[in-house]
């Protein structure tokens, strides 16, 4: 189609259309309606259902049923939303259901202001359920990576048999810029791993931890299973200890361990550099500018854009230090993926946190004066 002058949140239904969805729910939320608007449209046309529900909550409850009978299933909301998703987060990572959640973060906490964006939920989407387990989120940038990282989401969900978050916020979803879609390089759609026809089937059967069982479709072949509460590989409850640690360890392990092949990111690296900017999100487009400029100064600076922020790029971080003096960490909150670089960072290296909570942008400028660049 050549270049279009799109919204984010209209990106992200036309990547989840290219991956294949065929069924959507949601209930309308500033700022990510829009994307609840476009799916309504879009989905019938490709033969797939698209359902306004009657609040979040039901949004998720027919999402993760649509799932386990074969759908490809994603919904979309903001943070208030996000926090009456999180029981059902808990119940789709249990019973390993694949589903990709747009979170279009706007200012907090609680209602917050609606039509103004922020990156606050960053935190919480990792330890969004009462089991803290692990969860998968990738943030775009740009109107271009909402549509890329919208279709990668769906892979991994296939692949991981997991939740998939998409961390975008109102600067993307209600912005618009030209891009060209078709342009954007995607990697093969990843079809759902199913279970032979004719073979006994376990609803979470695996062998070594990381391994994601086979599905069988909900009114298929197999009778299945599927429960909120601890349970064995075959979907039962249960409430032997060893049991219910095999069942964790597999559902965390299946994640952490796959962290490298999941990790997506931009690196922009200078010989010599001793500062380091980690970034992602909308925050990272004002991170390039202040590279740019800090280097038209004269000064050495190498740059790490993330786009996987869970599970947590270890090796592309602790890479990108090596060599490194201070670490600079602009975010659209108070200090939340700051915790993550840390964390990571070797003895005697300096992490500032450049974060503020207001509604308005992290500029450049603010980048390097907190910085020190300047």
């Amino acid at each position: 189609m050549g270049r279009e002058f799109l919204e984010g949140n209209e990106a992200i239904a036309r990547g989840c259309m290219k991956a294949k969805c065929d069924f959507f729910a949601g209930y309308p939320i500033t700022p990510a309606s829009s994307i609840l608007h476009y799916m309504l449209e879009l989905v019938p046309q490709a033969g797939g259902t698209a359902i306004q529900a009657e609040d979040e909550i039901a949004s998720m409850g027919f999402c993760i049923a649509a799932a386990m009978t074969g759908r490809k299933v994603m919904t979309a909301t903001s943070g208030p939303g996000l926090s009456l998703y999180s029981e059902s987060v808990g119940l789709a990572q249990m019973g390993e259901t694949p589903m990709v959640i747009v979170n279009i973060q706007r200012q907090g906490p609680a209602t917050g202001s609606a039509t103004k964006g922020a990156e606050g939920d960053i935190q919480f989407t990792r330890w969004i359920t009462s089991g803290g387990l692990p969860v998968i989120a990738l943030s775009p940038a740009t109107i271009g990576e909402a549509y890329e990282l919208t279709y990668r989401a769906f892979n991994l969900a296939e692949q991981y048999r997991s939740p998939v978050f998409i961390m975008a916020n109102k600067e993307i979803g209600v912005t618009k810029e030209s891009v060209d879609l078709d342009a954007i390089e995607l990697p093969p759609l990843v079809e759902r791993k199913k279970v032979a026809s004719g073979k006994d089937y376990v609803p979470h059967n695996f062998n070594g931890l990381t391994d994601v069982p086979a599905m069988s479709d909900f009114g298929g072949e197999y009778i299945a299973r599927y429960t909120t509460s601890t349970h064995d590989k075959t979907a039962y409850l249960t409430t032997n200890p060893a049991v219910i640690q095999e069942m964790i360890d597999h559902y965390t392990a299946k994640i952490d361990e796959a962290a490298d092949d999941m990790a997506l990111y931009k690196e922009d690296f200078q010989a010599g550099a001793e500062t380091l900017i980690i970034s992602y999100g909308i925050i990272s487009r004002s991170a390039t500018v202040a590279v740019k400029e800090a280097r038209a100064r004269g000064t050495k600076i190498s740059s790490l854009i993330l786009q996987t922020l869970w599970p947590v790029s270890k090796k592309a971080i602790t890479s990108a230090m090596k060599g490194i003096k201070k670490v600079i960490v602009p975010e659209m909150n108070m200090g939340q993926y700051c915790l993550e670089i840390e964390r990571l960072a070797p003895p005697g290296v300096e992490v500032v946190g450049v974060g503020k909570m207001n509604t308005s942008l992290v500029s450049p400028a603010e980048i390097q004066r907190t910085g020190g660049l300047l």
